[in-house]
């Protein structure tokens, strides 16, 4: 985007109106609403002018000079008051008509855009979400959470009062104005030019606020996103905080995040707070141009009482419209803020997929190639010169301590992190690049550390996101093998029972044995465990070490873990130290090594 300011705003509020287009019919409808709500505010006060020269019998045509000034109106003898009486008559109907039309206006201009404002709020939180879906793992990693939830709730709402109150006020003001100045200058063009010097004044007074009020904004929607981010980390660590006492601690974060939010609040309320009545004081001095030149004896032998009472009407009836369109300005620049903030968001490049190998199932052949890689930003290398092959069905067992690289190589397969400073991954003879992302993903099974469970039943948790639809035998299997069943079977509702928001209800050893099932289920040919078993107790570990045996049958597996029990019959075993692999072979040669790996047996399980 550009960098100017004027041009910024234009090029993001044409990029909102993209998203009225399919709803062009109700824009279409809420305009003439709106146009006809301000045509009927500007036909009532050019009436003032016919119901008081006409319906009084001419008597007042004229502004009388004498010393009384405005006071001394001869409104006449009964018998004129009694030649403009058709035209009073008309007067209740002609109001009645107006209003009325007035209300119908107002009605249908203020449906059609909440219409619009919750369609455009609900596409556009649709789109946000969708593109979270396809970013890389590098960006929601760099990213404050509180941020990205504040993007899809706060930002998008304030994106509605741009689209919403503020077109209602910018179009149905905007036409008030245009038409009471209109009025004015059909009446008298004389006393109307005073239009020509407030007018660029409060255009000015508007312009420099709007820069202040687009600023403000985006430091409101930073500090929303603390607010955010700083609930989120309470409620997520919410049995540490209480288990620590952390809960003045948490307070006082809280309370300083709340609080910028309010200083930001205020210091936009600050500025809107003094344009308003600045714009006011600057119409003043319209009104008080009027009222002296109406004195001048030139002016008066020009003037009619309705004449006079029509302008005099017309200038204070722009003035809550000028009131409401600076008003509705510091609206309309939160809601810009917030656009430039989300499609900012949305021109964030999603994974790079350019491969086009799209393979039902593959062999499961896994090599690394003298792989150099570092993480975005860094310039440490994570992986220094790994190189391995695991054939087709055989496991292989990654050691080292944390932080060594272990889970660094199973994220790399995966492909959520890309850019390999040297050598290259293949799966059957492919570089991992040529594959589609959908495929490649497909050929993998993931058990990760962190289990990630949802808020639905244990069978919908087992089967999610499976191709097609997973029978109830299959996830009965599955969940046998995983030795799952030993726990759900006993609960009230079996596998429909509900285990909450990320399986709270659930112990960390069930949890893992679900993921497990998870994995089983999807019966792909490369399974990845990291620290799968690192929640379960003993007797847990051995059951589950069954199930787990069965599922690396014929599947090539990249298994992370600590406890090195689980990873004596792996086919190979790699030792990883600081991005490099120091030691390699099977549990028996690397015991008679007498290398890291014996040293870190003798530490688990002494002599």
């Amino acid at each position: 985007m550009t960098t100017s300011p004027k041009s910024e705003v234009w090029t993001v509020f044409k990029r909102l109106l993209g998203y009225l287009k399919p709803l062009k019919a109700v824009l279409f409808f809420a305009v003439v609403g709106l146009t006809m709500y301000a045509l009927v505010d500007a036909t009532f006060i050019a009436v003032i002018k016919p119901f008081i020269d006409e319906g009084f019998g001419g008597q007042a045509s004229q502004i009388p000079t004498g010393a009384g000034g405005l006071t001394n109106l001869d409104l006449g003898t009964s018998g004129g008051f009694n030649s403009g009486s058709d035209v009073l008559m008309m007067a209740p109907f002609v109001v009645i008509v107006l209003f009325s039309l007035r209300g119908l206006a107002n009605f249908l201009s203020t449906y059609c855009i909440s219409y619009m404002s919750a369609r455009v709020i609900m596409d556009l939180r649709q789109e946000v979400f969708e593109h979270y879906l396809t970013l890389p793992v590098s960006y929601i990693d760099s990213e404050n959470t509180g941020n990205l939830i504040s993007r899809v709730t706060y930002d998008t709402e304030q994106i509605a009062r741009a689209s919403g109150s503020a077109l209602i006020t910018i179009v149905r003001d905007s036409i008030t104005v245009v038409g009471m100045i209109a009025i004015m200058f059909y009446f008298s063009w004389k006393l109307s030019l005073v239009i020509f010097i407030i007018g660029p004044i409060i255009g000015v007074v508007i312009t420099v606020v709007s820069r202040r009020f687009r600023k403000v904004s985006k430091n409101i929607q930073a500090a929303m996103g603390g607010v955010t981010a700083a609930t989120e980390q309470m409620i997520k660590g919410h049995k540490n905080v209480l288990s620590f006492g952390g809960q003045e601690t948490e307070a006082q974060r809280f309370a300083k995040v709340n609080d910028q939010n309010r200083y930001q609040t205020m210091k936009l309320a600050t500025a809107q707070a003094i344009s308003q009545p600045l714009v006011m004081i600057i119409g003043s001095f319209a009104i008080a141009f009027i009222l002296y030149a109406a004195s001048i004896d030139s002016m008066k032998a020009e003037l009619t009482a309705g004449t006079f009472a029509t302008i005099l009407g017309a200038m204070l009836a722009m003035l809550q419209p000028i009131k409401n369109l600076t008003r509705v300005n510091a609206e309309f620049q939160r809601g810009i803020a917030a656009c430039t903030t989300v499609f900012e968001l949305l021109d964030t490049k999603p994974e790079s997929d350019t491969g086009t190998l799209d393979v039902e199932r593959v062999k499961g052949e896994l090599a690394f190639n003298n792989v150099d890689f570092s993480y975005p930003g860094q310039e440490k290398l994570a992986l220094n010169g790994i190189d391995f092959t695991v054939e087709q069905g055989k496991t292989l067992a990654l050691v080292g301590r944390s932080g060594s690289g272990k889970s660094t190589i199973a994220s790399l397969v995966t492909r959520f992190y890309t850019g390999l400073k040297a050598g290259e991954i293949t799966l059957d003879g492919s570089n991992i690049n040529d594959y589609t992302l959908a495929s490649l993903r497909s050929q993998v099974a993931l058990v990760s550390q962190q289990v990630t469970l949802f808020n639905d039943s244990i069978a919908n948790n087992i089967a999610y996101a499976y191709p097609g639809e997973a029978t109830k035998e299959q996830i009965i299997n599955a969940a046998t093998l995983a030795h799952a069943m030993e726990f759900i079977e006993p609960m009230p509702e079996g596998l429909d029972t509900q285990i909450g928001e990320n399986g709270v209800m659930l112990s960390g050893g069930q949890r893992q044995r679900i993921a497990i099932a998870r994995a089983i289920l999807r019966n792909s040919p490369v399974l990845i465990l990291d620290e799968a078993t690192s929640a379960l107790d003993t007797e847990s570990e051995k059951a589950i070490q069954d199930g787990l045996d069965n599922l690396r049958h014929n599947r090539t597996s990249i298994v992370i873990a600590h406890r090195l029990s689980t990873i004596e019959s792996a086919d190979q075993i790699l030792v990883v130290d600081q991005g490099e692999i120091v030691e390699r072979g099977t549990h028996t040669s690397l015991l008679e090594k007498q290398g890291i790996y014996y040293n870190l047996y003798q530490m688990q399980f002494g002599s």
